[in-house]
């Protein structure tokens, strides 16, 4: 089995928007060297995910982990999310999909926004 990443967030008209999605990138590449990362949005910014699903698809991918860029899993993430990913079954049969819990419930990520509450400015 071929796994690759996907860092799914909302998307912005703000072209900045995607560069804490590219660090973020950046470190899981570092990490996990030879995964393929790639960055999907659902509306305002390129690339929307079902072109990023097709990316890993054509490297060969099999396992697709999506890991959902938010706070919390509002409707984007409990509705949106799901009927994209169903879409993307039928498109890629082959391939496996996985819904990491948002990075907003993560208490190593919860505890480090605190942290950063409370640091001096």
């Amino acid at each position: 089995m071929s796994k690759g990443i996907i860092l799914f967030g909302h998307g912005a008209r703000n072209p900045e928007y995607i560069a804490p999605f590219r660090r973020i990138r950046a470190l899981v590449e570092e990490r996990q060297p030879g995964v393929p990362v790639e960055i999907g949005f659902l509306e305002l910014t390129q690339p929307p995910l079902e072109e990023s699903i097709a990316a890993l698809a054509a490297r060969g991918v099999t396992h697709v982990k999506v890991v959902p860029i938010f706070f919390a899993p509002g409707r984007h993430v409990l509705k949106d999310l799901p009927q994209l990913l169903g879409n993307a079954m039928d498109r890629f049969p082959g391939i496996e999909f996985e819904v990491a819990a948002c990075v907003g419930e993560v208490e190593a990520v919860i505890e480090a926004m605190a942290a950063h509450a409370v640091a001096p400015t």
